[in-house]
């Protein structure tokens, strides 16, 4: 079971690659991202927890460019964030999204949804996509289903070829957003066990999850927010293990306990 492997050891960082500076952002009245700083090294795997409306999910939005902001500034390998066009598409694909909901292309088979982005993107010919293509959805489990259509699939499986699909644009950096709260408690861990892969390979995430073994064994940092703030970040152990913040403790104690 994943909760037996043992905890990443965080290995060389480089340069940064994700860097969100300042950055405020307002629903209407209600401030959801406060002069928010987080910079992610490449090679890192940084994990935001916190309560329900702490801004993590607008967090992660924002870093692709899906939710604007007022305020600040996001770069991805020294570029700044673009407002709309083919400079965000071309952003875009060099950041990998995996949603709540899975959203794979229903009336398209899984190795149609994996290529799509690489041929219509990338402009990758069709049978060097459906290579990787292929080889990615072995990576992830689910090679043997390539030829069903989504809703033919459980949703652990659907995660995983979501996952196979962000990947197979080749991104600098994949952002996870609560990727296994809609699954059932028995698909949870296949799709945690392919991001802990991704974590030792070395790809660089942002995981967004209320999954606390996962972002003990496999983040190199945990950021913990709360009404729309980083109020904490440490490496896991220490997070776990002492927090500083009464906040963070009241957070903890509410979900270790159960």
């Amino acid at each position: 079971m994943p909760d037996q492997l043992p905890a990443r050891v965080p290995g060389h960082r480089g340069d940064p690659l994700v860097v969100v500076a300042g950055v405020n952002k307002h629903f209407g009245p209600l401030h959801v991202l406060k002069d928010i700083d987080l910079t992610v090294a490449q090679g890192e795997v940084v994990v935001v927890i916190g309560p329900s409306g702490s801004g993590k999910s607008t967090l992660c939005r924002t870093i692709n460019r899906l939710e604007t902001y007022e305020s600040g500034r996001i770069t991805i390998d020294g570029q700044d964030l673009p407002d709309e066009g083919k400079e965000l598409a071309r952003l875009r694909a060099d950041v990998g999204m995996v949603f709540q909901s899975f959203n794979l292309f229903a009336h398209k088979t899984v190795l149609e949804n994996v290529t799509l982005g690489p041929t219509r993107v990338r402009r990758q010919k069709k049978t060097e996509a459906e290579k990787v293509g292929m080889q990615l959805l072995e990576r992830v489990g689910v090679a043997n289903q390539s030829s069903k259509y989504p809703a033919q699939l459980s949703g652990g499986q659907q995660q995983r070829v979501a996952i196979a699909r962000a990947l197979a644009m080749q991104p600098k950096v994949m952002l996870f957003d609560e990727p296994t709260s809609a699954l059932d408690p028995e698909m949870i861990n296949e799709v945690l066990d392919v991001m802990t892969s991704l974590a030792t390979d070395g790809m660089t995430m942002i995981v967004v999850t209320h999954e606390m073994g996962f972002a003990r064994r496999a983040a190199d940092r945990v950021v913990f927010m709360a009404e729309g703030e980083i109020v904490e970040e440490a490496e896991p152990e220490t997070f776990f293990t002492a927090p500083t913040s009464a906040r963070a403790r009241d957070f903890l104690s509410k979900i270790l306990t159960h």
